[in-house]
C-alpha cells in the first residue's frame, strides 16, 4: 500500500477552487487499490472522516491575515509527520500544492527523511508576479519557491512552461522534475430541467440571451487582463454583450478600471458576481457566443480547460500557457492596442464551419490530454514508482 498525504488544498469536498478539485477529482477517479489517500483539510476543528476512500484530516487553524495559508500548511506537515512516525508508515509520499512554506519546510526535511517521506512539490503559477500582493509578499513567495524547490525530491508541473522555468531558474539545484497536467471534462450538454430553470431565470434576471455575449470567468485581478479586455471590446463594433463572472470587489483596483475605462458607460459590459453551481456555469460556457482568457500568470489554468470542454469559440491571450493548453483549439489576440477589438469584429464574420472546426479541436485537446481519467492514471503511475 502507497500512503499519500496531500496537504496545501483547502480539503475535500470541494465546492470549487484549483487545488481542491483537482484533490476531489484524484479521488474520485482512484483505480488503484494499491494507493491510500490522506488529505489535509482547513477546519475550526482536529476532527477526521473519510470522502472518496480518502483519509480526511482536519487542520485547526486561526484566522491570522495573509499568514493563515502558511500556518495551515505548517501544522499539516506536522500532523502528517506524526501519523506517520507513530504508525511507522513506510515509503510515505507528502505532496505539498503551492509552495508557500518554503523557509519553514527546511525545519522539517530532514526529519522526514529520518522517516523515508519523499517529498513532492506542485510549484502551481508564478504567485510571487501576482499584483495583488504587495512587494514584502512577493519577495516571500520568490524566496519560499526557491527553498522548496531545493528541498523537493520531485517537483510536478501542471505546465510545460512552469517546468522549463524550473528548470532553468533553478538550474544550479538540478531540479528533478515531471509533468503532469491539471484535469477537466468535456461539456455534453445533458442537464436536469432544475438546472434549465435556474439558467433560465439567471439570464432573466441579467437580460441575456443565448448566443448574444461574450463571457469572462476568473478571479477580479490585474494580472487577468480586465482592463485590456474591456477597453478592447468597447472599441469593437460588437452588438452582443460582455458578461463578466467574477468575484468583483468595489476596491482600489475596481475603482482604477472604472476610471481607465469608463466601462459603466457601454451597456454591452455586465458584471455579474460569482457563479458557485457547476452546472448552470457549463450552460453559460456553453451558450456563450465566445470566451475571453486573459490569463498570463502561468499553469494550467482551470477555467480555461473547462471553457475549452463547453465553449464552442475561445479567444485566449497569446502566451506560452495558453497555447500549450488550447494549440489550435482556440484564437488568440496580443497586447498591441486594436488587436483584440479587430479580432472581436472579425470573430463574428466567421462561418459556422470554422466554429465547428474550433469546438472540435478544443474538445479534442480535453478528451486526449486533459481528461482527468488520463490525468488520475498519470498520477498514479507515478506514485506507484511505474513511471508517467
Amino acid at each position: 500500500m502507497k500512503n499519500i498525504f496531500i496537504i496545501g488544498s483547502k480539503g475535500i469536498p470541494a465546492n470549487y477552487g484549483g487545488f481542491e478539485t483537482f484533490v476531489h477529482k484524484l479521488t474520485e477517479f482512484k483505480k488503484s487499490d494499491d494507493i491510500k489517500y490522506h488529505v489535509s483539510c482547513l477546519a475550526e476543528d482536529d476532527n477526521e472522516f473519510e470522502f472518496n476512500k480518502a483519509r480526511c484530516f482536519n487542520v485547526k487553524t486561526p484566522n491570522v491575515g495573509p499568514a493563515k495559508a502558511v500556518y495551515y500548511d505548517m501544522k499539516a506537515i506536522k500532523k502528517v509527520y506524526e501519523y506517520v512516525k507513530k504508525n511507522n508508515v513506510e515509503n510515505p509520499i507528502l505532496y505539498i500544492l503551492a509552495c508557500r512554506v518554503g523557509p519553514f519546510l527546511l525545519c522539517y526535511k530532514r526529519k522526514l527523511e529520518k522517516l523515508g517521506v519523499k517529498v513532492y512539490i506542485n510549484p502551481d503559477g508564478h504567485e510571487w508576479k501576482r499584483t495583488k500582493w504587495n512587494c514584502l509578499i512577493r519577495n516571500y513567495w520568490k524566496i519560499s519557491e526557491k527553498l522548496m524547490i531545493k528541498k523537493g525530491d520531485l517537483i510536478i508541473c501542471d505546465s510545460k512552461g512552469i517546468e522549463d522555468y524550473i528548470k532553468t531558474e533553478y538550474s544550479s539545484y538540478n531540479p528533478k522534475t515531471t509533468f503532469i497536467a491539471y484535469g477537466a471534462e468535456v461539456f455534453d450538454g445533458k442537464t436536469s430541467e432544475k438546472t434549465e430553470e435556474k439558467l433560465s431565470k439567471w439570464y432573466n434576471s441579467h437580460n441575456l440571451k443565448t448566443s448574444e455575449y461574450y463571457l469572462i470567468v476568473g478571479r477580479f485581478v490585474p494580472e487577468n487582463n480586465y482592463e485590456l479586455v474591456i477597453k478592447e471590446f468597447m472599441k469593437s463594433d460588437s452588438k452582443k454583450e460582455l458578461v463578466i463572472i467574477t468575484n468583483v470587489e468595489k476596491n482600489k483596483f475596481y475603482e482604477g478600471l472604472l476610471e481607465r475605462t469608463k466601462f459603466n458607460e457601454d451597456k454591452r459590459i455586465k458584471f455579474v458576481g460569482t457563479m458557485y453551481d457547476q452546472e448552470v456555469l457549463a450552460l453559460i460556457r456553453q451558450n456563450a457566443f465566445a470566451y475571453f482568457h486573459g490569463h498570463e500568470v502561468g499553469g494550467t489554468n482551470p477555467s480555461l480547460l473547462e471553457a475549452l470542454g463547453a465553449t464552442k469559440v475561445n479567444i485566449l491571450l497569446d502566451v506560452v500557457f495558453n497555447k500549450e493548453v488550447a494549440m489550435d483549439g482556440a484564437l488568440y489576440f496580443s497586447k498591441k492596442d486594436g488587436n483584440l477589438s479587430n479580432l472581436i469584429n472579425e470573430t463574428e464574420k466567421i462561418s459556422s464551419e470554422k466554429i465547428l472546426s474550433l469546438e472540435k479541436a478544443a474538445k479534442d485537446r480535453i478528451n486526449k490530454f486533459y481528461s482527468w481519467d488520463y490525468i488520475v492514471e498519470r498520477y498514479e503511475s507515478l506514485f506507484l514508482n511505474k513511471g508517467c
